[in-house]
Formats: structure tokens, sequence, C-alpha cells
């Protein structure tokens, strides 16, 4: 859909409420009673000013009514949780996720949630942000949220698309917070320096928060060797995020949100590695010394508006995201290294239109619908630099030739959404849909997908919920062409073309069921359990030099799992335990069949394999306890029984277990003439053990990666 069309789609939305506008009183409300006892005379109905606040929080709770978790999984984290982080608001935002059940870490940032490798859709306020290009970089700052929910297992209808799991983000509001701001620094080890301001308020009907922040240290990315500190893995980065609202009347609001990302990295070295190529009368080169260096940009800007019409309520957005990968190689370095050295450049410009309706039937039923629609282009630059070789891929020459491989690429999405909540008595809901997708890019797929979610409210503690979900996920938008592959023949980059290299949708039947149970007024547990079935998996490796993923597909996967969660809430202890089991797995390498070895994908053609990224126990964990109103301590653990790895089959080994435990305390100070200052003493790793979380081997993987050493970082925060 072309961006005109989208700000066309968005006018009649305003021209629809401006006309509805006029029809009902904008500030009033009927009020039964007075303040003042001496005119109490009067028994007709008054009137009075409806407060900002007032019409953004029922606004607030009619845009949780568009957005449905009927029949799913969630695990919700507030702003509280965050503050309680060893790191705080100043944690990443895939370190905030890590700790809900069934999320497993892995190199560069990434994560995986129930045995997917990425495939998670971020919403901010109801509105879906299309995913970036996948690098290694954070786009999206914990100071934002007021609380995240990770929503899983079996979806209703109104989520499709990017499915292992949605991160749907509400962020803080002026209205909420008042009018002041917070500024404040996060330094500690490996030269970590992050200095933070925020600023948020409201006048009469407007309201705004905006946050920005500066982060530069020494461990950018993964440490490729368990020593202490990387060698060139020095990291720039600045994020910002802004959220400005306007009251148009009591029953619509016009947000906009925006934020930015640009991020810098050097590519850390790994000392000790052989050449395999001469380069004209060059025969060796330290790895320590190479020099590669990897930008990446994001930005976004959503405009929503959001109302009612009559009974039914809704929010309709349009949106653009730009994203950017630029990658810089060694060129010397990594043509003696590799045979290849390219300067990669990804660029991709996300246009969208969504749009959200729900209805209210009689008393039992609620009818929720909606589109959506997305219109990408993306561009690819390859500059590379290779040597000739022979038909068996032996080096002939030492003088580099230069091939230039660039593509141009449009994907176009739409899908349609309606559903049905039906509440069957005090104790029922059943909430069953249907969804239309329909992705074009080489070719176009489509699927019509199912949805079914119950809920039983058994007792007033105890809540049973199971689900059935048919998905359709399109791949990313990129593809490498056998045009693209021709141009390295007879060179030192040279691949066997297989001839089926596009990308292909996945397809796959969720089955979901779990319960939550309150134990007293303390205590709250949960198990949970889930089986995928799926034709056509999508997994992702990194290949080649750049740190940026590209996908490939198996023809079968079947994906299952169990997670326990367990909360405690009582007086001045809080705590929380995760623990699940999972088993990902993938028969028979269908797309992309370039990038890996012939024995490879003769083994995984005939036998199921575990996937590169499935781990079969995670835990996560962590309690805090309030000496008093002012100093806090805490600790929260991760625990992974490891990533896989080869072994006599490809990803037939898995990694050691890591444990990783980290410590906090906090105490807030107050001072004449100044206020409180908000203090924070965090210890990363306090037990400072050596684990990698990837070792080079594997299907797609790259590298080896280590997780993080110890590291003592202190923050300051000052609310004005």
């Amino acid at each position: 859909m072309k961006p005109s069309l989208l700000a066309l789609s968005l006018a009649a939305a305003l021209a629809v409420t401006a006309v509805h506008a006029t029809e009902t009183p904008l500030t009033t409300v009927a009020a039964t009673g007075t303040d003042d006892p001496a005119d109490s005379g009067n028994d007709q109905p008054t009137t009075k000013t409806l407060g900002a606040i007032d019409v953004s929080a029922k606004l607030d709770q009619a845009r949780n009514a568009l957005s449905p978790d009927t029949g799913s999984s969630q695990y919700v984290i507030d702003q509280k949780a965050i503050a309680q982080l060893p790191l705080g608001a100043a944690t990443p935002m895939n370190q905030v996720l890590l700790q809900a059940p069934g999320v497993v870490q892995d190199s560069y940032g990434g994560l995986h949630v129930r045995g997917d490798h990425a495939n998670l859709q971020y919403r901010i306020n109801g509105v879906i942000i299309p995913e970036s290009i996948g690098g290694f970089g954070q786009s999206l700052d914990a100071r934002m949220i007021d609380n995240v929910k990770l929503l899983d297992g079996a979806l209703p209808a109104q989520y499709g698309l990017r499915t292992a799991a949605v991160v749907d983000i509400t962020t803080r509001s002026g209205h909420d917070l008042g009018n002041g701001g917070s500024v404040g620094i996060t330094a500690g080890s490996y030269g970590t320096l992050n200095p933070n301001a925020s600023i948020w308020g409201s006048d009469d009907r407007w309201s705004y928060f905006l946050t920005a922040n500066y982060l530069e240290n020494d461990v950018g990315i993964e440490n490729p060797t368990a020593s202490k500190k990387a060698i060139h893995d020095h990291t720039n980065q600045v994020k910002s995020f802004g959220d400005i609202s306007y009251l148009i009347n009591d029953d619509t609001r016009l947000s906009l949100l925006f934020g930015m990302a640009n991020n810098r990295f050097q590519i850390p070295n790994n000392p000790g590695q052989q050449p395999q190529f001469g380069y004209l009368d060059t025969v060796d080169f330290n790895s320590a010394d190479l020099n590669e260096q990897q930008r990446e940009n994001t930005r976004f800007g959503v405009l929503a508006l959001q109302g009612r019409l009559g009974l039914t309520d809704y929010q309709v957005s349009v949106g653009q995201r730009y994203s950017s990968v630029a990658y810089t190689p060694d060129e010397i370095g990594e043509l003696m290294f590799n045979g290849v050295a390219s300067a990669v450049t990804r660029d991709n410009r996300a246009s969208t239109l969504q749009a959200d309706f729900s209805t209210p039937m009689g008393s039992s039923h609620t009818l929720r619908y909606g589109v959506y629609s997305s219109f990408e282009r993306a561009v690819s630059g390859n500059d590379a630099w290779v040597f000739p070789a022979d038909a068996d891929g032996n080096q002939t020459s030492t003088t580099p030739i230069n091939i230039l491989d660039n593509s141009r690429l449009t994907a176009k999405t739409w899908s349609a959404y309606v559903q049905d909540e039906w509440s069957i008595g005090d104790k029922w809901t059943l909430n069953y849909g249907l969804r239309g997708d329909q992705y074009q890019l080489a070719r176009t797929e489509s699927q019509l997908s199912p949805r079914l979610g119950l809920v039983w409210q058994a007792t007033a503690s105890t809540t049973v919920h199971a689900g059935y979900s048919r998905y359709f996920t399109p791949p990313a938008t990129e593809m490498i062409a056998s045009a693209n592959i021709a141009k390295f023949d007879g060179t030192t980059n040279a691949v066997p073309d297989n001839g089926n290299n596009t990308p292909l949708a996945e397809r796959s039947d969720y089955f979901d069921a779990g319960i939550s149970q309150n134990l007293g007024s303390a205590w709250t547990v949960g198990v949970d359990a889930y089986y995928r079935n799926v034709q056509r998996l999508q997994d992702e490796g990194q290949f080649g030099s750049a740190l940026v993923y590209s996908t490939f597909n198996y023809d079968l996967g079947r994906v299952k799992g169990l997670e326990f969660t367990a909360n405690y809430q009582q007086g001045p202890l809080s705590a929380y335990f995760n623990v699940a089991l999972s088993q990902a797995m993938g028969k028979r390498i269908i797309t992309s069949q370039y990038n890996f070895s012939p024995e490879d994908l003769a083994y995984v053609y005939n036998h199921y394999i575990f996937l590169d990224h499935d781990q079969k126990l995670s835990s996560s964990g962590g309690v805090n306890y309030a000496l008093d109103s002012n100093t806090k301590l805490g600790a929260d653990f991760l625990f992974g029984s490891g990533l896989r790895k080869d072994g006599t089959v490809p990803n037939g080994a898995s990694l050691p277990a890591y444990f990783q435990l980290n410590l906090n305390v906090s105490h807030d100070f107050t001072f004449d003439h100044f206020g409180k200052l908000h203090t924070q003493l965090a210890v990363i790793n306090a037990l400072d053990r050596t684990y990698e979380l990837r070792d080079g081997t594997g299907i797609g993987v790259g590298a080896p990666q280590f997780g993080p050493r110890r590291g003592l970082y202190l923050s300051l925060q000052k609310d004005f």
C-alpha cells in the first residue's frame, strides 16, 4: 500500500471522528449532586468538566479492551519490576524480557521464545512496530515502559504474522506522571557510560513523554574468547523515544509515537587464527589486528487515532519504520582469512496501516475486527572482493577482483481478522475467530487461520485456559537469487546453487493449555504446556562476516515445551521463579541450501535434528527485599542447559550449562535544597563464571560468543 493511500485512510478516519464530535458534548458528563449544600434544592443533574487525566484513563482502558489475550499465556513486567533489576531502567530490552518464562538468551542480543528463532512482534500502545533488519542493536529503551506484556501460546485472531510472542508495551504517560522529568547516569566496568534524560507532563488536553540516552562501552558484542576483556569491541549507541498525545474530545485521542536508535559497533577479534589465503605478496596477518565495523540505524513514527463511535471502540494508525545496517570489512584481513571481503549494506523502509475495532454485541458477546497492511522496500548492497579460484575452490591468484552484487525488493502484506469473545455465564469465556494473511515478494502466499481459545474461571483463585491457533509467518524481506550466486562462480566465494533460493512462509498448528493458581494473597503459580507442528519451519543463520541474519526453511518442524512460573509478593519481600523445558527440531532443509555443506544437507534430508537455538532447560528468577522505604536489596539469575553445537551429527551436542548471578543494592538519599537522589549499585555475573553461548559450530552459527564477565556498575538518578 502506497504511503499516500495510508495518509488518505487516516484523513478519512479523522473526518468521521470530526462529524461524531459535533454530535456530542466535548467536556461534560452527567453528575448527580453538588459540592455545595446551599445549592441542593435543585434536583436536576448538573454538568462538570471531565478532567484530562480522567479522559486519558478512560481511553487507556478502552485501548486495553481492543487487545484481548483470551486463551493465550501472558507474563507482565511492570515499571516497578524493571526498577528492581540490577541495572534498573538501564537494563537492555532483551535482558528485561529474559525475566519471562520460556525466553532463552542468545548472542548479539538475540532472544528465542518457546523454541522460535526470533519471530517477535513488538507493539507500542497497541500499534505494531515492524521489525528492524536483523542485527544486534537494541532499538527500544526500558525507560519508556509503564508495563510490558509477553503474550505467547495460542493467540487470538487479532495477532498474526510474527507470533512466537507479542511484546506488548504500554508507555509511560505525561497525564499520569504530572509535570516533571528525570536525569541520570550509569557508569562502571568496561568503560561503560550511559547518561539519560527524560521529560514528561501535560497541559490541559496535551500530554507528552520524551526520553533519550547515550551508551558507550567496550563490550558492545559478546566476546569471542573467554578473556576478561574483548579485543576491538567498542560501541556507541544513541536512543530516543517520544509519545505526544492530544485529546480531541472526551472520546477521541490523537497520538504521535516516534523513536530512533543509532548504534555503532566494532566487531571483536579472535586472536590466533591462521590465514587461509595469500594476498599479493603477504602471507601472514594477525587476527587480533582486524578492524571490522558495523553500524545500525532505526527510526519509526506512528500517528494513531483512538476513540469511540457509538458503542464501537477503535484505533487507526499509519506509520513508517526505516532501518539500515552497514558492515565495513577489514579488506586485506578478511580476504586472507575468508577469501572474501564484503562491504554489506541493507536498507528497509516499511509503511503500515493498522485499524482495530471492538463492538459489544449484547451482554455476552464482544466482536473484534480489524485490518493491517504493510508495504516494504528493501535494498541490499554487497561490494565484494574475492580471489580467482579453480573448480575445486583453490586460489589461483593472490590479486583480488571486485564484484558488485546489489538488489532491490518490494514486499506487500495484507491482513484482516474477525473474532468474537463470548462470555458463557460467569465462569467460561470462549474466543473464536478467523484471520486471513497474504504476503507477496518473489511469490504470493496466503492463508486463512482459524483461532479458538477457552478460559475457565474454575474458582476465585483458579484459572484454566486452552487454545488452538493456525499460524502464517512470512519470511524476512530478503532473498539471494540464483543470479546473485552465479556472480561468484570461479572465485573463493563460490557456493553450489541448488536452485531453491526463495524463502517460504511458515505454516503451523499451535496447541496450548495452562492453569494459574493464587495461593493466598502472596503466591501465584502457573503451569503451561504447548506443542507446535510446523510446515516450512523458518530458521535464521549468520552466514559470512557481517552480523546480519539470513532466512532458510526446514520442510518439517516440531516444537514442544512445558513452563512453570511462581511469583511472591508480601510486605517488603517480592520474588519470582521461572523454569521451562523445551525441544525444537527440524527436518530437511528446502531453501537457501547454498549456505550448508553437502554432508549436512544429506543428513538433515532424512533425519530430524535439533535447531541450533534449542535449549532443553532454561530458568530465571529474582528476589527483592526492602530494608526500609529508602533501601532495597536484590538479586536475580539466569540458567541455561546450553544451546546446540555440532556433535557426531549437525547440532547433535549442546554447550555446557551456565549460571549467571546478578546482585544489587539501592538507596534513596535526601539532601537539603536538592531533594531525593536514587542510587543503585549492581554486580553483573557476581561469581565471574565464564560460559559460552556459542562455540562457532552448528547449522547457521557464524562465530563463538561468551557471556559477560563480572562487572560493577553505579547508577545515579534524579527526578525533578
